[in-house]
């Protein structure tokens, strides 16, 4: 089979991709691209993720509420993420998580949110997708007290964090997912800690509609563009690009176990 990559974290349902969702999607595939996971950032939005991914087949979807949004949906609960993950190609719980940069809710609402998603994901055994930005400290506490209460899959996705959440999350049996930011000038230091992270533990995703990377920085980013991240992250681990494709690949359907895998068949 030729290059098989994923989007493992694009948000397809922004109004950034109106009218041109088909058009991305070929070009994605042109590039290699062949599964997406698009992610929820309202609960109450799921519907609409679901229509895109009845519209696409290689789509799938996530069901949570992304911290800048625990604010307006800080009443979420277990059972209504749980219920919902039994919706057909809803594949993980997330985005939610802690996000100190922009503070746009209260840091309180925000754990206790990201604690409602954690319960979800041990409960349904989806993978968690964690956003995690200028929160190290207490995303690792939280983390920690939580596994001691059961085991639950998660990726820290789009990782611009310190080694320490990275090294945190690991014993703990995450994931680390590298997204754009792996390309830019100024990011070194995630070179540095996406070059010790094991290949078996390693996602690549778009973030699209942000981060595009180079040569198309400070464009819209669309999944096509995973490619050239998956690119640098070969060079990064000292291996070719089908090698990285093809362990990414392998991580994902590991961890999003609802996909079904193509390459099984092919």
């Amino acid at each position: 089979m030729s290059l098989f990559l994923v989007d493992s974290h694009c948000h397809l349902d922004f109004p950034d991709f109106d009218g041109e969702r088909a058009a991305l999607i070929a070009r994605a595939k042109e590039n290699g691209v062949q599964r997406f996971v698009t992610i929820s950032t309202f609960v109450s939005k799921i519907e609409r993720l679901l229509e895109i991914t009845r519209e696409f087949d290689a789509v799938y979807a996530s069901v949570g509420t992304h911290p800048h949004n625990a604010g307006d949906e800080p009443d979420v609960t277990t059972a209504e993420l749980v219920e919902l993950s039994t919706r057909e190609k809803i594949v993980a719980i997330g985005e939610a998580g802690l996000d100190y940069h922009y503070d746009k809710a209260p840091r309180d609402v925000q754990a206790k949110v990201f604690r409602t998603h954690i319960a979800a994901a041990r409960e349904t055994q989806l993978p968690l997708v964690i956003h995690a930005r200028e929160a190290d400290e207490d995303m690792i506490a939280i983390l920690e007290d939580e596994a001691g209460k059961g085991t639950f899959p998660f990726i820290l996705h789009c990782f611009s964090s310190g080694r320490g959440l990275a090294e945190a999350g690991l014993a703990l049996g995450g994931y680390v997912s590298f997204s754009g930011i792996l390309t830019f000038r100024n990011s070194q230091e995630i070179r540095d800690i996406a070059r010790d992270v094991p290949m078996e533990r390693l996602l690549v995703e778009t973030d699209a509609p942000y981060l595009a990377p180079p040569p198309h920085r400070g464009k819209r980013n669309e999944p096509a563009f995973v490619r050239h991240t998956a690119e640098v992250l070969a060079e990064v681990k000292g291996v070719d690009l089908d090698t990285i494709a093809r362990q990414t690949s392998d991580n994902f359907f590991q961890l999003f176990r609802r996909i079904d895998d193509p390459r099984a068949s092919a």
